[in-house]
């Protein structure tokens, strides 16, 4: 099935295990240069100018605290000054220009943003979710590892922790899940459509994700109690939670907090909803998924599901060991 943005966990363990290694400084502007190295974590031209990058640090972009605009959840203002001014600059690309099997870059997407000058408000001013800022993310860790992020992300944990079922597709025509899969389902404006095949390099390192049950608990189970690489003090940076002001609620670098259930993160994509969550303190770890999305209740069925997580855990939990 697809994880969507449970993506995220592996592009935020990247980054740490890159900053646990003295590859990078999470607390390092993204115009500095790379550790030992004579270029900048992200590339000093026009596509990158995003507004105040010589501002944003890379501890903000994981806690999605850098104000970046997000290009893939959020319409382009119509203010803009550009043929998608006023829509999704995704959906405008695959439909309006008739290109659905166009594979997007980071440099495409963050350069929407950079272009048109868009921004939520300055870094450290607030939190805003940010699909974009995880792209920016993507970026740097190809720069830092002079690999692909699916190069990196295989090399570093899908590989070693035996993730055999996880793959992070990132070509436009690279539209299927291999088989067996749940096929997905959307309902919008009360039709049902089937939506498992799709273009996912618009969200790579942000939520392209696909994965199975086992693969997708192992990963949370490992990565947070230590035992993917990165050293626990460091995992406790990426589960040190502050309050958002939306319905996040809590936010660490990387990983979403939900009182009684744990840390992890959440996945939401046409056909798919995903709830996944480790609890430390009783090593019980909880993934809830539907291979359906009703996307015009997406935050309700998002509550729904917590609440199913949460009953899971209470007649359920125990506890899970990994060799």
């Amino acid at each position: 099935f697809r994880g969507a943005s449970t993506t995220k966990t592996f592009t935020a363990a990247a980054i740490i295990l890159m900053h646990y290694q003295g590859l990078l400084d999470i607390d390092d502007l993204v115009i500095d240069s790379i550790p030992g190295r004579d270029i900048q974590y992200l590339p000093d031209a026009p596509e990158f100018d995003v507004p105040y990058k010589d501002r944003i640090t890379i501890r903000q972009l994981l806690g999605h605290r850098a104000g970046v605009f997000d290009v893939s959840n959020d319409l382009i203002p119509e203010t803009a000054d550009a043929p998608y001014a006023g829509q999704s600059y995704i959906d405008y690309i695959r439909e309006e220009i008739g290109e659905d099997a166009h594979t997007f870059t980071f440099e495409e997407l963050i350069g929407v943003a950079a272009e048109n000058g868009l921004s939520y408000w300055a870094p450290g001013e607030g939190f805003h979710y940010s699909n974009t800022g995880y792209s920016m993310l993507g970026e740097i860790i190809q720069r830092v590892s002079v690999h692909s992020y699916t190069e990196y992300i295989q090399a570093a944990f899908t590989e070693p922790l035996e993730l055999s079922c996880t793959s992070f597709p990132d070509i436009g025509s690279d539209i299927g899940l291999p088989a067996p899969y749940l096929e997905g389902y959307t309902l919008f404006d009360g039709q049902m459509y089937e939506t498992t095949q799709d273009n996912m390099s618009p969200h790579v390192a942000e939520g392209n994700v696909i994965t199975s049950f086992r693969d997708l608990s192992r990963w949370i189970t490992l990565l947070l109690s230590g035992r993917a690489g990165i050293d626990i003090e460091m995992v406790g940076e990426m589960m040190d939670i502050h309050e958002t002001g939306e319905h996040h609620i809590w936010y660490g670098l990387g990983i979403t907090y939900t009182p009684g259930l744990g840390y992890g993160h959440n996945g939401g994509h046409a056909g798919y909803m995903t709830v996944l969550r480790y609890d430390p303190e009783d090593s019980v770890t909880v993934l809830i998924s539907a291979s359906f999305l009703a996307a015009e209740y997406f935050s309700q069925q998002g509550e729904l599901l917590i609440e199913a997580a949460l009953r899971a855990k209470e007649i359920c939990g125990f506890e899970i060991h990994y060799d």
